[in-house]
């Protein structure tokens, strides 16, 4: 049975590469010399970093091009969220229910590994909500061909070619089939949606059978998050961010997280707890993050408000979010502000 599926898939794969390429090439828009030029260097390259002959024979038999990953690849940016409404999608009732599934369900591994690396349970929860909906994201890409495509694409091909070098060092160390490694358009695989890179550097073997699958081990998944997390500097006694509210006035250009000032700086600006009482403060540094974009719709509709002399009053305050240090250290994670929020608010949602 296992033979027949095999064949089958690189039947599959053959027909479907076939056509690709010639429906590319048909249109002029495929370059196939430029495509077997790139084959052959990454095979020369994986010979010199000494992955072995058969996971260069096995990755490099049956490529295929994906034109739906390029075009995820530029429209990436077409739609962005609020903050509001990208905290209602990903904060919601359904992830904190199910963190909290999770977490009844590994208490012993959640427990070791908050003990080995400092990162608490719901720390790890919140990110593997984050990453894919605690393992229910399903992977809908081999990553050997996901890695190709964007290589030949070119946007970033020295990034994605190293990161299919990578792949190929794994799954040799590991004795992990690399036609079954499965993952997103972008590259990520697993439970916490590591790059090949990151879990070349931080990957654990967390349940000790000697290798390290972040796809199919729950521990070893868990065990290289609390791993990454603990090498950026996370700190179990420090909270990520905390809700305030700003003066109307407030200088917008100070909100996007890059400004960082002692907390004292930020209290005599005006900086307060939403019920208005003073924030705490301690000798340590901060920024300021907010959904500007919203900010500024809002005071130019109370501005406009004001000059028609009706009855809306302009907004006396803003709500913004203070960011600690660890909140930095899920930057190094994921660069966006809005999704270390949600994991900041994911956290607290799951103590």
């Amino acid at each position: 049975m296992v033979n027949n599926l095999y064949v089958k898939r690189i039947f599959c794969a053959v027909v479907m590469s076939f056509i690709v390429f010639n429906c590319a090439i048909a249109s002029g828009e495929f370059d196939m010399e430029r495509w077997d030029t790139m084959v052959d260097g990454v095979r020369l390259r994986a010979r010199e970093q000494k992955i072995s002959q058969a996971t260069i024979d096995v990755t490099l038999k049956t490529p295929a091009f994906i034109p739906r990953i390029v075009k995820s690849d530029k429209n990436q940016s077409e739609f962005k969220l609020t903050l509001d409404g990208y905290l209602a999608r990903t904060v919601n009732q359904t992830r904190i229910k199910n963190g909290r599934v999770m977490r009844t369900k590994y208490p012993t591994l959640l427990a070791r590994v908050e003990k080995k690396y400092g990162v608490p349970a719901n720390v790890i929860l919140a990110f593997w909500g984050m990453e894919s909906n605690y393992g229910e994201f399903k992977a809908a890409y081999r990553l050997t061909d996901a890695f190709l495509t964007l290589m030949y694409d070119g946007r970033r091909e020295t990034f994605f070619t190293n990161q299919l070098l990578a792949l190929m060092k794994i799954a040799d160390k590991n004795k992990l089939p690399i036609n079954n490694i499965y993952g997103s358009w972008a590259g990520a695989m697993g439970h916490f949606q590591f790059i090949p890179t990151t879990l070349a550097q931080y990957g654990v073997d967390g349940n000790n059978d000697g290798k390290i699958d972040i796809i199919n081990s729950v521990g070893d998944a868990m065990a290289s998050a609390g791993n990454y997390l603990h090498k950026l500097g996370w700190n179990p006694h420090e909270r990520i961010v905390r809700r305030v509210i700003l003066p109307a006035d407030f200088d917008l250009t100070l909100l996007d997280g890059n400004t960082r000032r002692p907390l004292t700086e930020w209290a005599m600006m005006g900086v307060n707890n939403p019920d208005g009482t003073p924030i705490p403060v301690a000798d340590i540094t901060a920024g300021l993050v907010a959904d500007v974009r919203v900010i500024t719709d809002l005071r130019d509709v109370t501005d406009v408000a004001v000059d028609m002399d009706t009855d809306v009053m302009p907004q006396t305050v803003i709500y913004a979010y203070l960011t600690y240090p660890n909140f930095y250290r899920i930057k190094k994670w994921n660069s966006s502000n809005w999704y270390a929020i949600a994991i900041a608010e994911l956290t607290d949602k799951l103590k």
